[in-house]
């Protein structure tokens, strides 16, 4: 075996360490042949995908080590070893072997190799062990790329030895560490610890620089205060305002750097907000914040959403103010952007804020009237005291408006490709994308019927190209395939002719869980299955479940014109197919007499169904108890829907529709996902039934803190069918969601139904009381939902809701944390709708209770708007 053979071998064998003392003896001209068959076998490895993974993972290691010994040039080095494709799942250190098979070379080679890696984004970090070293044979400046900063403070951090011990022996710690906040992104390896304190922490270990000089302290102090104004996470600030509080900033240096703080006061996440608001604190306390720069910050910090913030500015404001009444024409405007605060609270300190520092000047007088209208009714009369009558609205207010998203029907579904170019555009679109929607996939499959029974071959010819680089047409891919194909391939495989051979009959769809995801997609692949068979026989003209609007619903005088067509063409219904179109159609009794009158038997059925066989089955509420598991955790008691049976879909429709039909009693949890508008696409005229399966989604939003368990909500608002008490609970449940985004989408369900005239308030108020009662829905989660939903505009639709959901809060033995929210929420609704109706029961007793809470100060609230509509008192527009 020739040396050239060796090296492969110990290449194919994944023997890295063994490559540096077989690649030294060989001469330029025998690695530049190696480099040939190197490249090769990289190439064999990485054209061989996914089927030989085990062979790219022991082998890739060795291959690096092998082409970095026969390159030349610094920057074909570079890109062998930086390359993705020889980069393993887990690294392996190879450091020790590239340093020992590139000995010899040029320093200034090394160092051109060095700065070449570190200015790879995507690895340089992992290869900064191997970047140090070259660093330091080349006895070159460390290079100080992102990448290489964040390896390095990984590779400190690592160190065995306490971290201000390693930093100290560290030679690069005087160029490396002010780059540790100039980065991109922030430092990942700052984060780990960084709260716990003591010497093996960066907060504790740079301070300690800094006293000993290693480290200029304004180095620090400058670039902790810049990289927090740059922004981020608060887990990824956390770190830099650690090492600012380590560094203890004196008085001067905290004056200094005035502008910082205003900034990270102003819009800086709250936790770094207020600790810069607290710094300002001191420098105001000291003389160092003039009356123009208190009030920029307030103008900001009043208008940020957290309490705690605005609270302490107003104390701060009121402070500066005692000390200097001259500031006060200055800071007094800004002061008055509290008066717009959501919390009345807020803006009852702000207004007595004012009036105590109000001077005699009519011109601020005039502005701060003006800027009092944005102030809560229950203010107004405090406000004309202090400003006289401009805090009044002047003449009549304009009558109240709800504001409700528009009732838009659903967008009618573009017509099916007309051309054989078309249908292979959008078939290649389909199959290639992972977000095709309802409309594309119903397209392209109607499409693919239509032209293969017109000029299959045509299709196929046309086709073929398109989808080249699908895997199923493949013969060496296709044949480890064990399962039928999804989707929309299923059919191109059938135009092509092009089935995977390793195919034993068994279906995608045979596998049973115990939610509804796992029905509703085995009717999609019944009806996929059944299209491609209708495609290799020739007799299916076109679909009949084609939908006409995007939700997939299908209008009755269409299908009506199909099974025309389909008789006059001679043609049967496919049954999978059918089925779909009767699931689909939108009921319309007027179209009853037309159906019947095709006289077939699929117009007879079509008439049966849009009567009596057709009603969606009723739903029954009830509570489920709780649930442990053995492995730890569980539910608390919830409320689920149950389905009732549906006897003509089982006596008469496909068996892979039964699961559809048979009564189902609600799971535990929900375990599947995915793909909502295509699922309920199944069934887009039956979203009580929809909203019964997806509730135990939805709950697991709310109980067990999962993501995403709203998402199909407004779907299901948008969907055809009754809307009864299962979307409703549904809804109520989603208001009560863990996460932000759910809430919102659980807030566009409720407008959606209300702008169609569909929410019944006081159903979705009584189903909020009882989830709050069981702890499914949380009143401080619930409580964001409603604002955000009366911030809109719909406030009188808001407090419909509020007004059924309240007497369980009020009359409780407990006051639930977020109660005085949603007081607040019901007392805006009520002063901006001027809405007459009777006081939730209990109101007045926590109301007369006494005390500041906001719970008692929130109940005065509303029972004092509530007293002053019914007299007559003219609501704010």
């Amino acid at each position: 075996m020739n040396a050239t053979d060796e090296v492969l071998e110990t290449v194919r064998a994944g023997r890295a360490a063994a490559l540096p003392g077989l690649l030294k003896p060989l001469e330029p001209a025998q690695r530049k042949v190696l480099l040939v068959a190197l490249k090769e076998l990289r190439r064999e490895l990485r054209a061989s995908r996914w089927e030989r993974w085990q062979d790219r993972d022991l082998m890739s290691p060795a291959l690096v080590v092998a082409g970095a010994g026969c390159v030349t040039g610094a920057a074909a080095a570079a890109a062998w070893i930086g390359a993705a494709d020889l980069r393993r799942w887990r690294p392996e250190p190879l450091t020790a072997a590239l340093l020992d098979v590139l000995a010899g070379r040029d320093p200034k080679w090394l160092g051109d190799l060095a700065h070449r890696l570190a200015a790879r984004a995507a690895t340089a970090e992992q290869d900064y062990p191997l970047i140090s070293e070259l660093v330091r044979l080349a006895g070159c400046p460390m290079p100080t790329t992102d990448g290489c900063v964040e390896g390095w403070a990984a590779a400190v951090g690592a160190s065995r030895s306490p971290l201000v011990d390693a930093l100290r022996r560290d030679p690069h710690v005087t160029v490396l560490v002010p780059r540790l906040f100039e980065t991109a992104e922030p430092i990942r390896a700052l984060t780990p610890g960084w709260n716990s304190g003591g010497p093996g922490r960066w907060p504790t270990a740079l301070a300690a620089l800094a006293d000993e000089g290693c480290v200029g302290r304004s180095v620090l102090l400058d670039g902790c205060a810049a990289r927090l104004v740059r922004g981020g996470k608060p887990a990824q600030l956390g770190p830099y305002q650690a090492i600012l509080e380590a560094l203890g900033p004196t008085a001067e240096e905290e004056r200094e750097r005035a502008a910082d703080w205003i900034a990270l006061a102003s819009d800086a996440p709250s936790t770094v907000a207020g600790y810069a608001q607290r710094i300002l604190g001191r420098v105001a306390a000291a003389g160092g914040l003039t009356p123009r720069m208190l009030a920029e910050m307030s103008a900001a910090v009043l208008f940020r959403p957290e309490k705690k913030l605005v609270r302490a500015q107003l104390v701060l404001i009121g402070r500066e103010l005692t000390r200097d009444a001259g500031s006060a024409p200055e800071v007094l405007p800004e002061l008055a952007e509290a008066f717009g605060h959501p919390d009345t609270d807020i803006q009852e300190r702000a207004l007595k804020l004012v009036a105590a520092h109000l001077t005699d000047d009519p011109e601020l007088r005039a502005e701060l009237a003006d800027r009092a209208l944005s102030l809560s009714p229950a203010h107004r009369a405090r406000a004309v005291e202090v400003f006289g009558c401009g805090a009044a609205p002047a003449g009549e207010p304009d009558p109240y408006e709800e504001i409700l998203p528009p009732a838009a029907a659903p967008a009618p579904l573009a017509p099916t490709p007309e051309t054989v170019a078309e249908t292979v555009e959008l078939v290649a679109a389909v199959v290639n994308s992972r977000t095709a929607g309802v409309e594309e996939f119903e397209r392209a499959l109607d499409g693919l019927v239509r032209h293969a029974h017109r000029d299959r071959a045509g299709l196929a010819e046309a086709l073929r190209p398109a989808l080249a680089g699908r895997w199923w047409l493949d013969p060496e891919q296709a044949r480890y395939y064990s399962h039928e194909l999804p989707g929309l391939e299923h059919v191109a495989a059938a135009v092509l002719d092009a089935r995977p051979t390793g195919t034993p009959g068994q279906t995608l769809a045979s596998w049973r869980s115990d939610c509804h995801h796992t029905a509703l997609r085995a009717v999609v692949h019944a009806r996929v299955v059944e299209a491609a068979r209708g495609v290799a026989s020739g007799t299916l003209p076109f679909l009949l479940a084609t939908p006409t609007v995007e939700t997939g619903s299908l209008d009755a005088r269409v299908l009506v014109a199909r099974l025309a067509e389909y008789g006059r063409l001679g043609a049967e219904p496919a049954p999978a197919d059918y089925a779909q179109a009767l699931l689909r159609v939108r009921r319309d009794a007027a179209v009853i007499p037309e159906a019947a009158a095709l006289g077939t038997p699929a117009g007879d059925r079509l008439a049966s169904w849009l009567g009596a066989a057709g009603e969606p089955v009723a739903v029954a509420r009830r509570t489920a108890p709780g649930v442990r598991y053995p492995y730890g955790g569980g539910t608390p008691e919830r409320l689920v829907v149950d389905t009732g049976e549906r006897t003509t879909v089982l006596r008469e429709f496909p068996h892979r529709f039964h699961e559809l039909a048979g009564a189902r009693e609600s799971g535990d949890r929900c375990w599947d996902g995915g793909d909502d508008a295509g699922l309920i696409a199944v069934l887009p005229e039956d979203r009580e039934t929809l909203a019964a399966w997806w509730l135990p989604f939805v709950t697991a939003g709310s109980v067990h803190e999962q993501r995403g368990g709203a998402v199909a909500l407004p779907l299901l608002a948008g969907a055809g069918g009754p809307a009864g008490p299962a979307l409703h609970l549904a809804v109520a449940t989603g208001l009560g969601a863990r996460h932000p985004e759910d809430r919102l989408r659980a807030v566009d369900a409720l407008l959606t139904l209300a702008a169609a005239g569909d929410l019944d308030a006081v159903r979705l108020g009584g189903d909020l009381a009882e989830l709050i009662g069981l702890g499914t829905v949380k009143p401080n989660r619930l409580a964001d939902s409603v604002g955000t939903a009366a911030a809109t505009g719909a406030h009188a639709t808001t407090w419909a809701v509020l007004a059924a959901a309240l007497p369980a809060l009020l009359t409780g033995a407990a006051d639930p944390r977020g109660a005085g929210d949603l007081l607040a929420t019901a007392a805006e609704c009520v002063e901006q709708s001027g809405v007459v109706a009777p006081e939730p029961a209990g109101l007045a007793e926590v109301a007369a209770r006494g005390g500041k809470s906001r719970l008692v100060t929130q109940a005065a609230r509303l029972r004092d708007a509530l007293r002053r509509n019914e007299e007559g008192t003219a609501p704010v527009s």
